[in-house]
């Protein structure tokens, strides 16, 4: 079972595309885990989480983590499909829970009270590609559980 999570071909496209998305991913985790590029950190979004929009203790506490480890994961390419399954995890629920009812446009010009859901749509994109595809060639799980069966694209 675990071999089929992890393998991968020795393909570079998803290799750019985990790195990216890890690398958006591990910096907004590491706002609400850490508290680094402006953000609360793990007491303030916990409480932010709880409180303010009234989301469980326990899917706040897995919600930061998929996005810390989530991003750190599809950095390295380390449990790359459980990875990029938490992040789009995270976007399902954000884009239904929160971004719907705001359209589907970000909020470019500063003139609406939020923003809208094209992140989430790119990001999961993102994530079905990695879903699909594994690691790529530059990743630990293709260096600790070897590549596909089939090496061909």
């Amino acid at each position: 079972m675990l071999r089929k999570v992890v393998s991968t071909r020795c393909d570079v496209v998803p290799t750019v595309l985990r790195i990216i998305l890890g690398v958006v991913f591990f910096a907004h985790g590491a706002q609400k885990m850490l508290g680094w590029f402006g953000g609360y950190g793990f007491r303030g979004t916990m409480g932010f989480f709880t409180h303010g929009a009234h989301i469980p203790a326990p899917f706040a506490f897995l919600a930061i983590c998929a996005e810390f480890f989530g991003g750190l994961g599809l950095i390295l390419g380390f449990l790359t499909r459980i990875a990029a399954f938490g992040v789009g995890c995270n976007m399902v629920v954000a884009l239904f829970m929160v971004h719907l009812h705001n359209g589907f446009f970000m909020n470019w010009t500063g003139t609406k009270r939020a923003e809208g859901f094209e992140y989430h749509l790119l990001a999961l994109a993102l994530v079905f590609a990695i879903l699909v595809r594994g690691a790529g060639v530059l990743s630990l799980d293709r260096l600790f559980w070897g590549g596909a069966a089939k090496d061909s694209a």
